[in-house]
């Protein structure tokens, strides 16, 4: 049996010290509860601090729960609200469009997917939750890129590889298509990122006008264009989607 990391273990124990209890506690305070030296104590302290789990009271010197823990938090919660939020709206998408459907969001550099419908076909598909794309080249990836500064910082810093043709790597035209994408509210991926295979995606915001996500269509070319052009009924769909989800986060009328 594999053997557990002692000052992870320590560091998770002083994490759940803090969450309960007072709000703020002095390093004697967090040493005793827990059977650790002093030494020991403040160094994990130090770490935590350090990656912003923990945050130290300049006036008092005691600890309290930090802001990038809470961050994590609210983000696990979000990314399962907006996919129970969702559930509905995407499957109505599928139907109605007749294609698969993604519901992505921002997780290291690029476009994780927390739920997928399928093709309401019977043709054989593969279940892509847990999957991660390009921000680049995708439409998912763009709408992120366009709407979140997180996302954007990513995209703009990130290797953007080619993997078609038609891939936009070059940094100016890329901002342009992002610029593009917030004047209209829609990104579009037609044969960027697999050939012969087409996407369009809008963006989902929460109450606080804040974009949490986007949701999208993704099929092969002949489907969802008409002359070389996205299907318009298509991106209506997708984009009357987006908003519904985004009214269920409470963000209002968009």
């Amino acid at each position: 049996m594999a053997r557990n990391i002692q000052s992870l273990e320590r560091a998770a124990a002083m994490l759940r010290l803090l969450a309960g209890g007072e709000r703020r506690l002095g390093l004697s305070d967090i040493a005793s509860a827990l059977g650790l030296a002093k030494g020991t104590a403040h160094g994990i302290l130090r770490t935590l601090q350090q990656e912003g789990f923990v945050e130290q009271d300049e006036a008092s010197g005691r600890y309290q729960l930090g802001a990038e823990l809470l961050r994590l938090g609210t983000t696990y919660l979000d990314v399962h609200e907006l996919r129970a939020r969702a559930l509905v709206w995407t499957d109505d998408l599928a139907r109605s469009s007749g294609e698969s459907v993604y519901l992505g969001v921002l997780h290291q550099q690029g476009v994780l997917i927390v739920h997928h419908v399928f093709r309401p076909d019977d043709s054989r598909q593969v279940l892509e939750i847990g999957a991660m794309q390009p921000l680049h080249s995708t439409a998912l990836g763009k709408v992120l890129s366009a709407y979140d500064p997180v996302a954007h910082s990513e995209a703009v810093e990130a290797d953007r590889k080619a993997f078609t043709d038609r891939t936009v790597c070059d940094l100016v035209p890329f901002e342009q298509i992002l610029d593009v994408t917030r004047a209209r509210g829609y990104a579009a991926d037609v044969e960027e990122t697999w050939e012969g295979v087409a996407s369009v995606a809008a963006p989902i915001h929460d109450r606080r006008r804040m974009p949490v996500g986007a949701v999208g269509i993704t099929g092969a070319v002949e489907r969802l264009c008409r002359d070389g052009e996205l299907r318009p009924e298509l991106i209506a769909a997708v984009r009357d989607c987006a908003r519904a989800v985004s009214r269920d986060l409470g963000a209002g009328r968009f």
